[in-house]
């Protein structure tokens, strides 16, 4: 059945990929930006331009719109940014994009679900400025499991996206230093890391709005990585040495220790993730392009 689904913040990164996803599937796609960077899908769907953060900007866009089948939310970083949403609409299904940030009070690998529950007391409404981003996105998953309990909703718990589109450049960091033999300073060489591919991730927010299970779900691609490892292939493929010093510039994954999450709901609900131990290394070999393109 075609739905009519609302998408904040598609137009960047892995959000494009789920809106790719849902026009090929046929369904009626509205995206809410803040207008700055116009419609890519010009001619494939409707374009609301408002600001988030911003309760009246909320109510004047979405006042008066056909209720919405789905909303997916890219823009989640605050309880605030869940109450300016859902005190305006009430979809029929509510689908966002958390993180495996929720997780860091108490990192370990393969963790589950219930490693952190969303419907713990402690509810604080803040904005984007108030707390640290783990204590605030936790906050955000709180207020949409225990504020809005009446809306059926799912929190997609991520690792690090990675792709040639990642304009974070998180991972092209280390690659780029490597190449350039820039000194960076790294506190965690052999931690083991969780990624997921940016097409995976797409597909997955896609995929999870046109389900009908509810509550948090880990997605993430096969496979952890350690720093290390990612250096040394940089390394043996350029002829180039790491430059390590204290005083180099911080590595862009620092202070996060070992983690993994637990695929299993996903994957008995019918998701299948990429292996990211066959998608790491020729996106390694991409960004080593990149970095010498720009020498």
């Amino acid at each position: 059945m075609r739905k009519n689904i609302l998408i904040l913040g598609g137009t960047g990164f892995f959000g494009i990929h789920a809106i790719n996803y849902l026009i090929n599937l046929g369904h009626q796609i509205n995206i809410a930006t803040r207008g700055t960077s116009g419609n890519p899908f010009a001619g494939y769907a409707k374009h609301i331009i408002l600001d988030r953060t911003i309760p009246e900007s909320m109510a004047y866009a979405l006042y008066d719109l056909p209720d919405f089948d789905v909303v997916i939310d890219n823009l989640v970083f605050c309880s605030n940014d869940v109450k300016n949403l859902l005190d305006v609409i009430k979809p029929k299904r509510y689908v966002y994009s958390s993180t495996i940030a929720v997780y860091d009070e108490n990192l370990q690998m393969d963790m589950p679900e219930s490693h952190f529950d969303s419907k713990s007391p402690g509810l604080v409404w803040c904005d984007r400025e108030s707390l640290p981003y783990g204590e605030r996105k936790r906050q955000a998953e709180r207020a949409v499991f225990q504020a809005y309990e009446y809306i059926p909703a799912v929190a997609l718990r991520i690792p690090y996206v990675v792709g040639a589109d990642d304009y974070t450049k998180r991972l092209y960091f280390y690659v780029e230093h490597v190449v350039n033999e820039k000194p960076m300073y790294i506190d965690n060489l052999d931690e083991r890391l969780s990624f997921i591919t940016s097409k995976d991730a797409g597909a997955f927010l896609a995929w999870s709005a046109l389900q009908d299970f509810t509550g948090p779900i880990n997605g993430a691609g096969g496979g952890t990585f350690s720093l290390k490892e990612i250096i040394a292939y940089v390394e043996d493929k350029t002829g180039k040495k790491a430059q390590y010093s204290p005083d180099g510039e911080p590595g862009a994954y620092n202070e996060r220790w070992s983690f993994s999450t637990s695929v299993k709901r996903a994957e008995s609900l019918g998701f299948t993730f990429s292996d990211m131990t066959e998608e790491m290394f020729p996106l390694l070999d991409y960004y080593i392009d990149m970095a010498r393109s720009s020498l």
